[in-house]
């Protein structure tokens, strides 16, 4: 049977109650997504099933990035974090502004640390060969950033607002705009992934994937705020998001802790 957006609606619900449930029982908040949440179908083919593999780092402290991607070899130039700027000509779509603070459990700021994001072009198509969404390409707009967030832990990105697509985990099933965010600590093995997501989209409810982030609270810090004065005049719209690393009002990170 064709699954439906009715469909996952109503298993949207029944796991929301269930987690309130848990709460009601006396289960911590849960801040991270289950693994395996059956709404969004692809994570239950995919979470693992099998006890993880223990690494021995004693011996070689540096084995676990054998089996890693490689980091570029280039240094950040000036307009890494400027998305518009990459090509020659001039990305088509809504230019904006996005701009926060890394943060640890504390609120302290998290200095020198790698940020990267991609994202859709203003059409909802990803500059990817595996992509299969028939929207028009932008031959100026690749769509991946990066930055080193500043003394007070600060990012800065210029980019273009992406747009929704249809992502085919069931009938008529679109994500919301998002962009996504890779923090980076001293190795590769400490990445933590995320998505940023834009203020009253209407597509929030009909989303499994967003919506696997069942405690409401946890879930609208995934939310950016506008911000008129990180807008540029003339130019481009403000968007703040912060990225808190652990503790009560954690960022949701892929894969959880």
């Amino acid at each position: 049977m064709t699954l439906t957006q009715q469909d996952v609606d109503q298993e949207i619900a029944a796991e929301r109650a269930a987690y309130e449930e848990r709460l009601a029982g006396g289960a911590p908040v849960e801040h991270h997504p289950r693994r395996d949440y059956a709404p969004y179908r692809s994570s239950v083919l995919r979470h693992p099933q099998r006890p993880l593999v223990a690494v021995d780092t004693a011996q070689d402290p540096e084995m676990v990035e054998l089996y890693s991607p490689a980091f570029g070899e280039r240094d950040i130039t000036g307009i890494d974090n400027d998305l518009t700027r990459h090509h020659r000509g001039d990305p088509v779509g809504e230019r904006i502004t996005v701009s926060g603070r890394l943060l640890d459990r504390s609120g302290r700021p998290v200095p020198g640390q790698l940020i990267e994001i991609w994202q859709a072009n203003s059409a909802g198509r990803y500059a990817h060969r595996r992509e299969q969404h028939d929207a028009p390409l932008d031959p100026n707009f690749t769509g991946s950033g990066r930055t080193l967030t500043d003394a007070e832990g600060r990012y800065h990105f210029t980019t273009i607002r992406p747009g929704p697509y249809p992502w085919r985990n069931h009938v008529n099933a679109w994500r919301p705009a998002h962009i996504h965010f890779s923090v980076f600590g001293t190795a590769f093995t400490q990445r933590l992934v995320t998505q940023m997501y834009f203020p009253g989209d209407p597509l929030f409810p009909y989303d499994p994937i967003l919506q696997s982030v069942t405690d409401d609270a946890a879930r609208q810090r995934l939310v950016a705020s506008y911000d008129h004065g990180l807008s540029v005049p003339e130019f481009s719209l403000g968007y703040h998001w912060d990225i808190v690393l652990d503790g009560p009002v954690a960022t949701w990170i892929e894969e959880g802790r």
